[in-house]
């Protein structure tokens, strides 16, 4: 068996294990290992072809890699009892772990346990909920550095944030690969609820024309530095501000879009304007919070009168379920097709 490894500098361990992964050489059965202090060894069955790393080691006496985090907490000695109340989910952010812990008892433990499952990362966050227009979290630092600032890739997109101040949902990933295959180059989009770019940056290096207003200060920070990092500044227009202004001031203008996201639970709320500068035949995709009995009347009834309102027509409603919110609410995204 090969013991070798790929030597990758601590921010690329996520951006190297997808490559690695896709080239069929990732060796899961093997621990990452921490170089030194800026680099991280990933264990790989044959050296990388596509793969940018810095250096090819052969591993001696290699760490195996423990399977989930059951078997972890066992080996520690966690009681049956403990290891149900432990938690059953969590997402790896950049190199940060975010984690609800519930009704665990030893938190400071599984989250050692965590960090040990997931060698790339060196910080474990309780998330205990999302609040406010603004969508601010509130988090605690469990285990590790406490750095809670990272750089996320997904599907190619970079979302450098910091966990503390601005929410990211693990749940949308899905969602925020799709809004870059939706979309078509040259599109003139608008993104009333951008925050860091979650929908934004992907349909700007899909080749869209995107305006992103947020507005939160700190949120529109990182959407500006996230704009620089992935290099669309050229395709992505960022406003700071109520998106109910910048759309009042673009009516005015005769503006229109030929795709508005409306990424908020609220959405609905802001429909009026929306309305005010969607081009005829454009695409809306409104986002809602909705309790499973009201799936899909409340969202289909409340577009459908804001449309009625504006003296417009929906041509097609295409539903779709994002994930689930919380007991019983389901968050969904209705595309409709606008004339």
């Amino acid at each position: 068996m090969s013991n070798l490894a790929a030597v990758v500098a601590k921010p690329d361990v996520e951006v190297a294990i997808a490559s690695l992964q896709e080239e069929g050489i990732h060796d899961e059965s093997r621990r990452l290992v921490e170089q030194d202090e800026e680099t991280v060894a990933i264990p790989v069955t044959e050296p990388p072809a596509a793969t940018r790393v810095r250096d090819v080691i052969e591993q001696v006496d290699p760490e195996p890699r423990a399977s989930d985090l059951p078997t972890l907490l066992e080996a520690r000695g966690f009681s049956p009892a403990e290891i149900e109340a432990a938690p059953s989910s969590w997402a790896v952010i950049g190199d940060v772990i975010l984690v609800q812990f519930g009704e665990c008892g030893r938190r400071e433990a599984v989250a050692e346990a965590l960090l040990e499952l997931h060698r790339g990362a060196d910080t474990v966050l309780h998330r205990a909920g999302i609040a406010g227009e603004k969508r601010e979290p509130t988090v605690e630092v469990v285990a590790g550095s406490g750095d809670t600032e990272t750089v996320h890739t997904e599907h190619g997109t970079k979302y450098a944030l910091d966990l503390a101040r601005v929410m990211f949902a693990p749940g949308n990933k899905t969602e925020r690969a799709r809004m870059g295959e939706v979309v078509e180059a040259g599109e003139r989009v608008l993104d009333m609820f951008a925050g860091i770019g979650y929908f934004s940056l992907p349909m700007a290096r899909a080749g869209a024309q995107v305006t992103a207003v947020e507005k939160n200060p700190t949120a529109f920070q990182y959407l500006s530095e996230n704009a620089r990092l992935n290099d669309v500044t050229d395709r992505l227009e960022l406003m700071l501000g109520d998106c109910r202004d910048v759309v009042s001031v673009r009516a005015e203008a005769g503006e229109q879009y030929d795709r508005i996201v409306m990424g908020y639970y609220d959405a609905f709320e802001y429909l009026d304007p929306a309305m005010a500068v969607l081009a005829p035949g454009g695409t809306l995709h409104m986002h809602e919070a909705t309790p499973d009995a009201l799936l899909w009347d409340r969202p289909v009834e409340r577009l459908e009168t804001a449309a009625e309102a504006a003296n417009r027509t929906v041509l097609e409603i295409d539903r779709r379920r994002v994930k689930t919110h919380s007991e019983g609410v389901t968050h969904i995204v209705l595309d409709a097709t606008i004339e």
